[in-house]
């Protein structure tokens, strides 16, 4: 059989595609012409936006972003910088002048320029590390950054005599993370005074002076995990206070705030014990909100908007009873209100409460995600907007009505004449008998009268929503216009379903959730457009491990399998992770007490290799520590030696996501690749 299946592989050129998509759809190549959206920015005055779009090169193997205006009110957008060096950290100054980082000179420094582009000036001379996260107090007398400091010694510290020596001395956890090797650095916040010029005068102050810890959190923390007093002397900032197997083993981040007049620091937070981010300060400063998980270990818990008094030192959670899970607070220039975003049925919508608690308010709806937004001036905002058939976009928002203004067309140019597939919002029974909201992609010009190849897409996460956001690697836009049907659950475990939906999945991987998939593509699957004889399942991460299960589980469903960073094996997964916290909770234990443990015995792809009996391509990054690059070499070992058609499809430098361009691309060739060679359009795979 694998002889066989290898002259297939040999009769079509690596780079084809599965069904030769017509050049009015999208392709790898288009996406990565695309232009991205990044920071916004309102100007004080609330009338304009200042916002980044990242353009990538594929020649180049890199992206850049310049820095863009365009008026809240509506009106052509302006194209501010145009320079070798990316522009990001935007800041608007008290004078309406703008703030931005840009390493264009080999270092990341800081310029101001005026709002219409004009007097471009170099403030600052920061050592050749630079600096990130870089914010203005509201009456820009200071401006706080974060820079890396040594927080350890290194091997050549300890053996400077031994210059070529190339080893780690490790005596403790956490000695990587994500997909960095623990440096012996700690990013930590500073504070520095700006003079009449606005220049950063004197040296910046080290907030966590003598600490080993870091501020903002890996790996996606940002200068939203920091903010100014609006007086500005006071910073907030999010910080998890512990090393090695502790903060392994704990999600106990907190706010901590700083006084510059008197140098101290204090716990905000102290004894709540899940992640505490994001810190927001109230428009007098009397308070500060944050974003808080009461469970600890729990990094998928629901996340609560904690108000702190400073007056009465009390805390409370202003949104206790609900079941959403506030992201991206934002308090109204009166105090009054709090505004936020959460993810609800799939989508992504603003909502309202008063800042002392009381009755939540949803403000938006409809099929769109708002993945985050900005005030700007009474009773509107501005949102970065998106849907799984259109790219992000700036759009004004009406905070009383909901009603949505578009303000730019960033890629209205790149996507003119381009075709999108329709988007179904459907709802299969489970087999508990819920009600499961599904989302099926269909193709450009799809013709209910023919069959077509169809694809389960399994999330990742293992708690991570499908909604209308867009990913540049798992587009569904972008299989649909190769000729596949997509599938996409909100299985059990996903965000936006209340609580009990969202939590059922830990301690239960190989359960409900897998039972979900196969409720949602046997129910799609009843269609007379689907060709039960073509149908693959692909996913990464969680989505990968399910791919795993699955391909040992499928009685016979799928002709092919694509896994990226599955967990295949999870009694070796469990200590060779860096987060150990999440491995404890959701697999509700560890190998060496789970005598009775499911996790280990019956969700465990591993036991059910021995059922494989499909090809399986398996993608793995050699620096995804958090699913280790072994787990997808045992899962190719195995179908290797068992006789299994199979590729492995290894990226050194990559982690558990594909970053670089011309690497995106690849893998995107070899996905579709694959798919066209093991679903053949006469409706056999490759045997």
């Amino acid at each position: 059989m694998k002889k066989l299946f290898s002259a297939a592989l040999a009769l079509l050129p690596l780079a084809a595609a599965a069904q030769n998509p017509p050049t009015n759809v999208l392709t790898p190549e288009k996406l990565w012409q695309l232009g991205r959206l990044g920071e916004m920015q309102v100007s004080p005055d609330g009338k304009t936006v200042a916002y980044t779009v990242t353009k990538y090169s594929l020649a180049d193997n890199k992206g850049n972003a310049d820095i863009y205006l365009v008026p809240v009110a509506g009106g052509t957008p302006k194209r501010l910088t145009d320079t070798p060096g990316s522009e990001n950290t935007l800041n608007w100054r008290p004078d309406g002048k703008l703030t931005f980082v840009s390493g264009e000179g080999g270092t990341d420094q800081l310029y101001v320029l005026n709002a219409d582009g004009s007097g471009k000036t170099k403030l600052s001379d920061f050592p050749d590390q630079g600096l990130s996260n870089l914010k203005y107090a509201p009456k820009a007398n200071f401006i706080l950054y974060t820079q890396d400091v040594k927080s350890s010694p290194s091997t050549l510290d300890m053996f400077p005599d031994l210059p070529k020596a190339d080893a780690k001395i490790i005596d403790d956890l956490n000695y990587r993370h994500w997909n960095v090797w623990d440096d012996h650095l700690a990013s930590h916040v500073f504070f520095q005074p700006l003079a009449a010029d606005g220049r950063p005068e004197g040296y910046g102050k080290d907030v966590m002076a003598g600490e080993k810890f870091d501020s903002p959190l890996m790996p996606d923390g940002g200068s939203e995990q920091l903010a100014f007093s609006p007086d500005g002397y006071r910073i907030a900032y999010t910080s998890r206070k512990l090393t090695g197997r502790a903060e392994a083993e704990s999600t106990n981040s907190d706010i901590y705030l700083y006084d510059i007049h008197n140098q101290q620091t204090v716990d905000l937070s102290e004894g709540l014990p899940g992640y505490d981010t994001e810190p927001a300060f109230s428009p007098d400063g009397k308070q500060v909100a944050w974003l808080s998980m009461a469970t600890p270990g729990f990094e998928s818990d629901r996340n609560g908007i904690v108000v702190y008094d400073f007056a009465s030192k009390k805390r409370e959670d202003i949104t206790t009873g609900s079941e959403l899970s506030a992201a991206n607070v934002r308090w109204s220039a009166d105090g009054k209100t709090i505004y936020f975003m959460a993810v609800v049925a799939g989508t992504e919508q603003l909502f309202a409460l008063p800042s002392k608690g009381g009755k939540i308010r949803q403000i938006t709806t409809g099929p769109q995600n708002y993945n985050s937004f900005e005030l700007a001036g009474n009773n509107q905002a501005v949102a970065n907007r998106t849907t799984l058939s259109s790219f992000a976009d700036i759009v004004r928002l009406d905070l009383k009505t909901g009603k949505e203004t578009p303000l730019t067309a960033i890629n209205q140019q790149e996507l003119a004449g381009l075709k999108m597939g329709k988007v179904e919002d459907r709802r299969v029974t489970t087999t508990d008998g819920k009600q499961m909201q599904v989302y099926v992609i269909y193709p450009p010009d799809f013709d209910p009268a023919k069959k077509y190849p169809t694809l389960l897409y399994c999330q990742g996460g293992p708690q991570s929503a499908i909604t209308q956001s867009q990913s540049y690697r798992w587009n569904f836009q972008l299989m649909a216009a190769n000729g596949y049907i997509v599938v996409a659950p909100n299985r059990r475990g996903l965000p936006g379903f209340g609580r009990q939906w969202n939590d059922q999945i830990s301690g239960d991987w190989g359960g409900q959730p897998i039972r979900d998939y196969l409720s949602a593509i046997d129910k799609i699957s009843e269609e007379p457009y689907v060709d039960k004889a073509r149908r693959g399942c692909v996913g990464a991460s969680y989505g990968g491990y399910s791919v795993y299960l699955l391909a040992g589980k499928h009685e016979g469903r799928f002709k092919t399998f694509i896994a990226h960073c599955g967990l295949y094996n999870l009694t070796s997964w469990y200590p060779s992770t860096e987060e150990m916290f999440f491995a404890k909770h959701d697999m509700g234990g560890t190998p060496w007490d789970a005598t009775l443990n499911k996790s280990y015995q019956e969700f465990n792809p591993q036991m059910f290799a021995k059922n494989w009996d499909t090809p399986i391509l398996v993608i793995h990054g050699g620096k995804d520590f958090r699913v280790p690059e072994g787990q997808g070499m045992e899962a190719f070992g195995t179908a290797q030696l068992r006789g299994i058609p199979s590729r492995f499809l290894y990226f050194p430098n990559e982690g558990h996501w594909i970053m670089k361009p011309q690497n995106a691309v690849l893998w995107q060739r070899v996905f579709f690749e694959w798919l066209g060679r093991t679903l053949k359009p006469d409706g056999t795979a490759a045997k």
